[in-house]
């Protein structure tokens, strides 16, 4: 699908891996939507690159469609939709005070797992309204964030991992699902980056943490993040697939 005039929507456009997504498919000609927390820097960086900001919270579900609604009808349309908002916690299975909390478990998931398939299924719904863009008759692509934790889980990572490994699991089903409709998925799977906290930590650090990488060793770039992005938008053989981005590293156990 190529992405001049397009409309699309960035899900934690306002930092990290969705800033420089957004940022990317605006310099490409798309008209550009940035959903993420009313606190957060999404007016200002919407305001940078010539999109529009609407402020939500991906684990309310009901402000998260109104939200998105609101996107669709100011862009005029759906095609291409970006879902990178996510976090996780540092807990083993058991700990020194007791086995994990569930209510923890359960808000990772639901922040990482449930909220991306709730964005999706609505995504979808937009989209499939939309009339054909190309002689393949594709209507739109959906992009969602996964992690290499999803296939080499650390220590610690238990919640994260079950979250992470549902997206890519979800992957190919919901790409079968909306195959007769034009709509392609995939996700993208990134290793260690300089997002959020790892983009404080010191070099020596980042270097003792990206030891297991083949080349090059270093943490990832948002930017190489939106360039995956971009190309995948671009390529429509691309779909039903998680797609590591991640310079060949397996995590350690810990």
């Amino acid at each position: 699908m190529q992405i001049k005039d397009r409309c699309a929507v960035v899900v934690g456009g306002a930092s990290g891996f969705g800033k420089a997504t957004a940022t990317a498919l605006a310099g490409a000609g798309a008209r550009v939507a940035i959903l993420d927390r009313p606190a957060s820097a999404g007016e200002q960086v919407a305001g940078e690159i010539g999109a529009q900001f609407f402020g939500c919270d991906v684990t309310d579900a009901e402000g998260t469609e109104s939200a998105l609604a609101a996107a669709v009808s100011q862009l005029g349309g759906l095609h291409v939709a970006v879902n990178t908002a996510g976090g996780g916690i540092a807990k083993r299975t058991l700990t020194k005070s007791g086995p994990h909390p569930l209510d923890e478990f359960r808000a990772t998931v639901e922040l990482n797992l449930i909220a991306t398939f709730n964005l999706n299924r609505l995504q979808a719904w937009h989209m499939n309204s939309a009339e054909p863009v190309n002689d393949d008759g594709e209507r739109g692509v959906i992009i969602n964030t996964a992690s290499i934790a999803a296939f080499e889980g650390q220590i610690g990572q238990i919640a994260y991992t079950a979250a992470k490994a549902g997206i890519a699991g979800m992957c190919l089903t919901m790409a079968r699902d909306l195959g007769s409709r034009g709509i392609r998925v995939t996700a993208i799977a990134p290793s260690l980056f300089e997002t959020g906290a790892t983009a404080a930590v010191p070099e020596d650090m980042k270097s003792a943490l990206v030891r297991d990488a083949a080349f090059p060793k270093r943490m990832g770039r948002p930017e190489e993040y939106a360039r995956l992005a971009v190309a995948i938008v671009e390529n429509p053989m691309l779909n039903g697939q998680t797609i590591r981005l991640d310079a060949g590293q397996r995590f350690a156990p810990q």
